[in-house]
């Protein structure tokens, strides 16, 4: 015999068969005895005991046949009952353990439940001890007593109602339970899959935030057998939607005003909900001022006014306005904000090139990186404001076809600029820091925010500055001297060199044209050869002029020393012309003392003055020159 609670274990020696085998046996006996021996054992006398034994052995024997009798009346509804696939039973519920509901069916052993079965979507258990319930009997044998389903009897309970309201397409009402794979669990009297894709009319990223929630939604797909539901809450929501814009359709028109609540904010807009039918609302659209998000005006959710600026019938597109249901600030900015005005606003937002001002709503202003100071060393406007301060400001210009408002910090302080001609006038010597290097100059500061610049062209009267860092370095102390102050502009011209005497203006005063002048060639171009004359002084003898008396062409190359006249002086420009060829023209103070020293070489010491002083005093221009050149032939 099999083992109800235990089937694996076959007893060898069951107990309802020894017991028959041994009431067998016994009548067996009684019946194959001689009887002799019962007539001798009845004249015998029998102790009083051993009929008290017999008495007893018959009373026990009875009393383990109606012990068998019911034995195997309880085993037959046992296997009855388990015999019966999906019967439903009643029972009620003896304890909760941490993973079982333990109920009481009636039968020799109590029902388990599988915990998970009869949990909500917090966690908590739906049943309680003494709760009766409904339960279906699965199999025996599970640790030591029956395993239940409190599912399937829910299933067999609501089936024909879920049949009906698929069949009717009648919604029904549930709770989500928890996130499954490719979407939610459902309980709606039992456990339905509601598949991501029907959650919503749009995809939606996040299922769970729809745990806990109560859904009206439509019994789809049923399989009685697998004991599976599908539900959709997407085709209710679709039939009110398209409820719904067939009644927005007819009052939907261009300039009209209606109410929408917000469903979905992006960077460039808000979608608003119209009522079965969604409009955008652009950023540009919400404020007459600056919004960095649609979030910094609505949420999600909130119910808002809005007028129909725009409405495409075959697209189904509408733009929508919130700013156009109030008058626009811009119109008369200029009477309220005029120039000069000083207004206190409040910082929205810091840029590279200054910081917007809200004045007042859907009004604000820019102050430029460079009205805000006076001094030119700030390097950004953070390092003077943040959103949120407060400051004040004065209107510079008001331009309301751009919407736009020039604003001044600045202004509010003394300008330092306006008295620096008196307090440093042109040629006045100054001493300061150098500040930063550029590639046309150098700045330099002579008090605190008051830089001047020294241009390359001003570093030294002799070299030719490519770079100031050639003169000078950062962080050097230096004097100046002052050469011109633009205070509309903030410009202060030093000059360096002049500090040292002029060499151009000191060759101009002692050479004029016609003097004969040495000079190195330090450079060759097409035109002509650039020569130095003095340290920092260069002349130009053009090709023309590079000739001998014969008007040969002579080469100049670099390096090359000669003798030049020069021909031209123009100390405005600092430019000094020079020929080759004019040197043999005239004859240099050299020359008329060679020709003088001939005519007195051949008198003695006693006539050597009186002959100098005649040929001197008798000598012509014209005889030097016709000396000169009957000397060369």
């Amino acid at each position: 015999m099999v083992d109800v609670l235990h089937p694996d274990i076959t007893e060898s020696n069951p107990l309802s068969t020894e017991l028959e085998t041994h009431a067998t046996d016994l009548v067996a006996a009684e019946a194959d005895a001689p009887e002799s021996t019962f007539h001798s054992a009845a004249n015998q006398q029998t102790p009083p005991i051993e009929d008290s034994m017999h008495a007893d052995d018959a009373a026990a024997f009875e009393d383990f046949a109606a012990a068998l009798e019911s034995f195997d009346r309880e085993q037959a509804a046992e296997a009855a009952a388990l015999a019966a696939d999906d019967n439903i039973v009643s029972g009620t519920v003896v304890k909760l353990t941490d993973k079982h509901v333990v109920v009481d069916i009636g039968l020799k052993s109590e029902g388990l439940i599988p915990l998970a079965q009869v949990l909500d979507h917090t966690g908590q258990s739906k049943l309680q001890p003494g709760q009766v319930i409904d339960v279906v009997v699965e199999r025996d044998e599970y640790e030591g007593g029956y395993l239940l389903s409190y599912e399937k009897a829910q299933r067999h309970r609501i089936w024909d109602t879920l049949e009906k309201a698929a069949n009717d397409k009648t919604p029904v009402s549930g709770v989500v339970v928890s996130r499954v794979k490719g979407g939610l669990t459902v309980d709606i009297g039992l456990k339905a899959f509601l598949p991501g894709s029907q959650v919503e009319v749009r995809p939606v990223r996040n299922l769970e935030t729809y745990i806990g929630q109560t859904l009206e939604v439509r019994v789809i797909k049923l399989n009685k057998k697998r004991g599976n539901v599908v539900i959709s809450r997407k085709e209710i929501l679709e039939e009110e939607v398209n409820a719904k814009r067939s009644k927005t359709l007819e009052h939907l028109e261009e300039e009209a005003v209606l109410t929408g609540t917000v469903k979905n904010l992006t960077e460039y807009g808000a979608f608003v909900d119209l009522g079965g039918i969604d409009g955008l609302l652009h950023v540009t659209d919400m404020s007459w001022g600056r919004l960095t998000h649609p979030r910094d005006l609505v949420n999600v959710g909130d119910e808002i006014q809005v007028k129909i600026l725009k409405y495409d019938k075959d697209k189904q597109r509408i733009s929508l306005g919130f700013k156009q249901l109030t008058p626009d600030p811009w119109l008369d900015v200029a009477e309220r904000y005029p120039i000069g005005a000083h207004v206190r606003g409040r910082i929205l937002s810091v840029t590279d090139y200054g910081a917007f001002v809200e004045l007042e709503q859907g009004i604000e202003g820019l102050v430029h990186v460079s009205e805000m100071t006076w001094s030119k060393r700030m390097k950004h406007p953070s390092k003077m404001v943040k959103p949120g301060d407060e400051i004040d400001t004065v209107i510079l210009a008001v331009n309301p076809s751009d919407r736009r408002i020039s604003l001044g910090m600045k202004q509010l302080l003394e300008n330092p600029w306006e008295h620096l001609a008196e307090k440093y006038a042109a040629g006045t010597t100054v001493e300061g820091r150098v500040r930063n290097l550029t590639e046309f100059g150098a700045f330099i500061e002579i008090e605190d925010g008051i830089d001047g610049l020294v241009h390359v062209s001003n570093m030294s009267w002799t070299k030719r500055i490519k770079h100031p860092s050639e003169v000078v370095k950062k962080g050097d102390k230096v004097k100046a001297v002052v050469l011109g102050i633009e205070p509309e502009h903030r410009r202060l011209s030093l000059g360096m060199k002049q500090l040292q005497p002029d060499v151009w203006e000191t060759f101009f005063e002692q050479h004029r044209i016609g003097d004969v002048i040495h000079g190195k060639v330090l450079r060759v171009a097409q035109f002509g050869a650039f020569v130095e004359l003095a340290e920092g002084v260069e002349g130009l003898c053009h090709i023309s002029e590079a000739t001998d008396v014969h008007g040969v062409p002579v080469k100049l190359d670099a390096g090359q020393e000669h003798d030049f006249k020069i021909i031209k002086n123009n100390p405005e420009e600092k430019k000094i012309g020079l020929s080759l060829r004019a040197v043999g023209d005239e004859a240099s103070r050299a020359d008329v003392e060679a020709y003088k020293a001939p005519s007195s070489s051949g008198s003695g010491s006693s006539n050597s003055s009186s002959s100098s002083s005649s040929s001197s005093s008798s000598t012509t221009l014209g005889d030097l020159i016709n000396w000169k050149r009957s000397e060369r032939e």
